[in-house]
């Protein structure tokens, strides 16, 4: 049996009045989704428990097969395996998201607002040349910066302070950032260095770039979603099944690596709009023949959701389902046996760009499976709310399911 993992980051959505009450993914043309959910066996999984921010870390960790509540440590440290860099028990990895803050008020910092958690979602060439530089300038032998993909990248701090309350920057677009600024024992060394990283930051010649272009600039750095070193047990221990996992974030991917997947990266892969959908297709497909399961997530529906774009986040729900899911339907079949697991991993509604932590929708397809609801007409948030429909409120408990044998 050959199983693949389609994961839509961020594709569930609530009801908008400019939809006409329909979703996103309820508006988006998705004709091969809507295959999958008509004939498989469709449900409703809750990735975030109780409890748990609903961010991407969590959910895809979920979806995996691991217990959140048993295994979570944090996103940073996550990433910081793809990267990587080994942490000590004491160390501390912090995101440090490159972003763009508002300074026009007459408060100066004190009344800055958040203008874009992605400073435009800047190149990671350019991003490069600035995180070096913050490093050089304010790293030393307890902080050290890493650079990463366009605006996500990592502070580690070693023998650091773990317990700061931090908040992800896209959760406060357009808000005052005084109210959401690093609280805590240990924050003040933090704020310290997010307002001295203003004026390296604007001094650089890539900013100065930007601006002479009308572009973003990144403003200052932003840390976030903390956490020491995760450790889970092997999937291939777990499940018997060697697998490969496809994404373009470095939080995908370190969880692959933790969970002892290979990492495949495809050329052209972007983490947003432009992504190559096809290649990922392509390379999913490649993959089936050596290993016994591939993970495939995409992140462009996520990123349109946070930047508020309706118009955006369908046109890469339909690419997802033309370009992913579509070449994946008619590449498989030559397999001799096969099933296809289709979910969003959260909901990252266009109204709230932001992670929201209610269940989300999942079908799963291929040899084995028959329908169960014959009213399943589409993939959609719709299936979330259908009587009878397979319901898993311990969403680890998803990946069991799926990989079982009856």
């Amino acid at each position: 049996m050959k199983y693949i993992v389609l994961v839509g980051d961020g594709m569930a959505d609530r009801p908008m009045k400019e939809l006409g009450g329909k979703t996103c993914l309820q508006k988006a043309r998705t004709p091969n989704m809507d295959l999958i959910a008509r004939g498989g066996n469709a449900g409703r999984v809750r990735t975030i428990p109780k409890g748990f921010e609903p961010g991407s870390d969590v959910a895809n960790l979920s979806i995996l097969g691991y217990n959140p509540s048993k295994y979570y440590s944090g996103r940073a440290p996550v990433e910081a395996v793809f990267r990587g860099i080994d942490l000590g028990p004491e160390d501390i990895a912090f995101r440090c998201n490159l972003v763009t803050l508002d300074f026009s008020g007459t408060g100066g910092r004190k009344s800055a607002r958040m203008q874009d958690y992605s400073a435009g979602h800047i190149t990671t060439r350019e991003a490069g040349k600035l995180i070096r530089d913050i490093n050089k300038k304010l790293g030393g032998r307890e902080i050290v910066f890493y650079p990463g993909v366009s605006y996500r990248h990592l502070m580690i701090w070693k023998n650091g302070e773990e317990k700061i309350r931090c908040t992800p920057p896209h959760d406060i677009t357009g808000k005052k950032i005084s109210g959401h600024l690093p609280a805590g024992n240990g924050s003040e060394i933090l704020n310290v260095l997010m307002e001295q990283s203003t004026e390296i930051l604007l001094s650089n010649q890539v900013n100065k770039e930007r601006l002479r272009k009308g572009q973003n600039p990144a403003n200052s750095v932003w840390f976030w979603g903390q956490g020491r070193k995760l450790s889970v047990p092997g999937f291939k221990d777990k499940y018997n099944l060697r697998g490969a996992l496809i994404s373009a974030v470095d939080l995908t991917k370190g969880l692959g690596l933790c969970a002892g997947f290979d990492i495949i990266n495809v050329k052209g892969a972007t983490g947003y709009i432009d992504t190559n959908y096809a290649g990922k297709a392509n390379a999913a497909l490649k993959a089936l023949k050596k290993y016994d399961i591939v993970y495939v997530h995409v992140e462009a529906p996520d990123e349109a959701g946070h930047n508020g774009d309706a118009k955006i986040k369908i046109k890469a729900i339909e690419d997802f389902d033309s370009k992913v899911v579509g070449a994946v339907l008619k590449g498989i079949r030559n397999f001799k046996e096969y099933r296809i697991l289709l979910l969003p991993d959260h909901a990252t509604p266009v109204r709230a760009r932001t992670h929201t932590p209610e269940p989300v929708p999942f079908a799963i397809y291929g040899t084995g499976i028959s329908p169960k609801n014959k009213k399943t007409t589409s993939f959609s948030e719709s299936i979330c709310r259908m009587r009878n429909a397979l319901s898993f409120e311990k969403g680890y408990k998803l990946m069991d399911y799926f990989t079982r044998r009856s």
